[in-house]
């Protein structure tokens, strides 16, 4: 299929989905999912096309929005951001963008694009940067597939912005990163613009009906008086890593990123152990009390309440709650040595070597 129509109804399933693959980051997507559902119901359903439909030479661009989910909670969008962000981009590239996707396919920033794309009649493409969610700008297979950047527009809730042009898209992430710190810790914006023919070869092809899929899942699952894990594991083939009680938790937003750890104690088969799970945004590593990995970056640790099976994104955890943790392959793209370059352990600070969490015992 080529062409979908999204209705303001379907929006609670594409936010619980998002929720979920967002792995813990990509800020709530309650949020975008208010924002998209007053946009459609406003300027009317959103036109999702396949990304083998778009022209070679249109030009294509995501939205998004930068900085700490933590910081979400408190400063809301004012509605208008990413839309000035992508005119800005569109007067600044001297013509109009064709099509908006998604850099990433969790969270609120698998939620704000479709606000985008019903306020400006522009069409969404089915498909993202990431297949889940990654804390930083340069963490996209666009990048692998030798898209730039910039130029990137970002623009705040008191209708600042500024233009950047960066000599690599690493840079870009830096630069853009103190703008948002400036910003209040949030921005929305509009970058990596890309032709047709760039963007195929680097967006991962369907991932805006497979969130939906997943919110399918999450809801007929919860309906019938049943926690998703189980199948939502046999869906991915991936793995169930434990589940327990949020006993600590520490999180601090530091330079414009949600950091910290959770401390967690074994319930059920996992009752009498203690594991960890450590994020910046997303989760990245969890494990066992000991020490030992049970998945890693750039591999989906994916959590749900796991008494109400609802998604648990990282400024949610507190203590006391009750977590399923799940570990999922990523992209095969991710598991090539440019991905591992880019989103493995080892960019992050970790020691430990990168091993498929289909593989761990």
């Amino acid at each position: 299929m080529t062409e979908r129509i999204i209705t303001a109804q379907d929006m609670d399933t594409i936010a619980l989905g998002g929720a979920f693959l967002g792995t813990g980051g990509g800020g709530d997507p309650y949020i975008g999912k208010l924002m998209a559902k007053a946009a459609i119901e406003k300027y009317g359903p959103v036109k999702v096309i396949s990304a083998d439909s778009v022209a070679d030479d249109a030009l294509c661009t995501p939205v998004f929005m930068m900085g700490a989910p933590t910081v979400m909670l408190e400063k809301l969008p004012q509605g208008e951001e990413a839309i000035a962000a992508l005119r800005s981009l569109e007067a600044y590239m001297g013509r109009s963008v064709d099509a908006v996707m998604c850099v990433e396919a969790g969270g609120l920033n698998s939620t704000i694009p479709f606000a985008v794309a019903a306020a400006t009649g522009l069409p969404l493409i089915d498909g993202d940067g990431m297949g889940r969610a990654f804390p930083e700008l340069q963490m996209v297979c666009f990048t692998i597939a030798g898209v730039q950047a910039t130029p990137m527009v970002l623009a705040d809730d008191k209708a600042n912005s500024v233009v950047l042009n960066a000599i690599s898209n690493r840079w870009t992430e830096r630069l853009a990163r103190a703008s948002t710190i400036e910003m209040g810790g949030a921005a929305l914006g509009a970058g990596y613009p890309m032709t047709g023919e760039q963007m195929k070869r680097g967006t991962l092809h369907d991932t805006l009906g497979l969130i939906q899929q997943i919110g399918r899942t999450i809801e007929s699952e919860r309906v019938a008086n049943r926690n998703p894990s189980p199948v939502l594991v046999e869906q991915f083939g991936g793995r169930k890593l434990f589940t327990g009680r949020v006993m600590d938790i520490e999180r601090a937003t530091v330079g414009g990123f949600a950091r910290g750890k959770a401390v967690i104690k074994g319930l059920d088969k996992d009752a009498g152990s203690s594991f960890t799970v450590e994020f910046q945004n997303e989760f990245l590593v969890a494990k066992t009390g000991e020490g030992k990995v049970l998945a890693t970056t750039p591999d989906l640790i994916c959590a749900l309440d796991a008494d109400g099976g609802l998604p648990v994104t990282t400024e949610q955890i507190r203590y006391g709650l009750a977590i399923d943790f799940l570990g999922l392959p990523c992209n095969p793209k991710w598991r090539t040595p440019a991905g591992l370059e880019l989103v493995g352990p080892g960019y992050f600070g970790y020691d430990h070597d990168y091993v498929p969490v289909e593989a761990i015992s």
